[in-house]
């Protein structure tokens, strides 16, 4: 149970050997996912109420989520019956994190992590019939794109922004008002009609523009959002026992933290953290970093 479970064989092997930094539209055969994640299912979690109100989110294109309260009881708990109405005024429903709501989905990401060294997390969106969520963004992580039920549409464009991460470049960040204009006008570069049985990757930084198109039925898929390990993960794992050096632990004073004696605490402590980072054995935090590419989660969405 692993990638092999959202791709088929050679989409997961591509994944794992050479990381694709353009979209991906691959044909897979439904089979474990579904037996255990179905359209149905998430829909009796939304009729139902059983769901953490915490993790859902209701938008309409073109405007901004609603307010939580939206969606919740007095008690701040899921209102079944709001949602139900949302739905039926044309709202998507997003589920975040269903590695922590579903077992099954719970295991399968920590296999995908087993397997990548790759933290990740789970959405679901359904969306209804002719009806658009989200509109254009893009996001810092590997996306990939497993739909459940009917047809989602998604226009896609090459990055504007170089390789985002996690708060760096991301688009609500760094947004243009033109953005959208100069998009459309130019048409995308690509655009695909995902239907089920069929998964997309998506790479960090690629424009996307999802939606229902017109006369088609409700649409349900899953994001298998998976954050990659970068240079400036690795550089962390190296200073995360700097700690132990008493240098590194001395007080800075305020007065040391303006001006003049801030260049010199910093040139300061730069010359202590190369010192601390040549003595340093790469082969001896080996097995401390693999370890913590396996466990760290990251959850910051």
């Amino acid at each position: 149970m692993s990638l092999a479970v959202i791709l088929p064989e050679h989409g997961a092997t591509e994944l794992r050997t050479r990381w694709p930094d353009e979209p991906r539209l691959y044909e897979r055969r439904p089979g474990e996912l579904e037996a255990n994640v179905s359209a149905a299912m998430l829909n009796d979690h939304i009729t139902t109420g059983c769901l953490p109100a915490a993790e859902l989110a209701a938008v309409k294109a073109p405007n901004p989520s609603l307010n939580p309260k939206a969606f919740m009881d007095d008690y701040g708990r899921t209102d079944a019956a709001k949602l139900q109405r949302l739905m039926e005024q044309g709202f998507t429903l997003r589920i975040g994190n269903l590695q922590r709501i579903i077992p099954y989905l719970a295991k399968l990401s920590k296999a995908i992590q087993y397997e990548t060294g790759y933290s990740n997390y789970i959405h679901a969106f359904l969306t209804p019939g002719g009806q658009q969520g989200l509109r254009h963004h893009w996001d810092q992580q590997m996306a990939v794109i497993v739909q459940l039920a009917g047809v989602k549409r998604w226009h896609l464009w090459r990055p504007t922004v170089e390789a985002p991460m996690r708060t760096h470049n991301e688009s609500f960040r760094v947004w243009k008002s033109g953005y959208i204009d100069n998009w459309e006008s130019a048409g995308p570069d690509l655009s695909f009609d995902l239907k089920a049985g069929q998964s997309l990757l998506v790479p960090r930084g690629w424009v996307h523009n999802p939606h229902v198109p017109e006369g088609f039925g409700p649409s349900v898929h899953l994001t298998f959002a998976i954050r990659e390990r970068t240079p400036i993960w690795l550089a962390e794992q190296l200073i995360a026992s700097a700690i132990e050096d008493p240098e590194l632990r001395r007080i800075v004073r305020p007065e040391e933290l303006c001006g003049p004696a801030l260049t010199r605490q910093l040139s300061a402590v730069r010359r202590v953290l190369i010192a601390y980072l040549e003595r340093l054995d790469p082969k001896v935090l080996t097995e401390t970093v693999r370890e913590a590419a396996l466990t760290d989660l990251e959850y910051v969405t």
